[in-house]
């Protein structure tokens, strides 16, 4: 059974560490999937198994959210800038957005993989 409460606690964190996470673009990112997976697979307990699926949820959900608001922004931007046209902009932005969101969604299950076996 899903802990959503867990998931949005590893949500908000890994939030609030991407915002952070600008200074060191790439590592800082991974970061703060690492430590959203921690939190949620952490709050969740459980096991390996349970926090592993808090933090892969978590990450997952924070990276569609964040391509979705990209996708809004580039799609209003482009339908300024170009048109009608530019609308599909925003469109690609938010489908390759939300493919590298779920990708990297790996790294808060590697988090919440090693918070589920600390909470035991």
């Amino acid at each position: 059974m899903t802990n959503w409460r867990a998931v949005g606690i590893g949500f908000l964190v890994s939030i609030v560490a991407g915002l952070f996470a600008f200074a060191l673009p790439v590592i800082g990112h991974i970061g703060a999937g690492l430590i959203g997976g921690f939190a949620a697979g952490y709050v969740a307990g459980g096991g390996i198994g349970s926090g592993t699926w808090h933090g892969l949820l978590a990450g997952a959900i924070g990276g569609i959210v964040l391509a979705a608001l990209f996708g809004l922004g580039a799609g209003f931007v482009g339908s300024i800038a170009a048109g009608p046209v530019g609308g599909f902009l925003g469109a690609s932005v938010f489908v390759v957005g939300a493919v590298i969101a779920l990708v990297l969604a790996i790294d808060s299950a590697i988090g919440g993989a090693v918070g589920g076996l600390l909470a035991r």
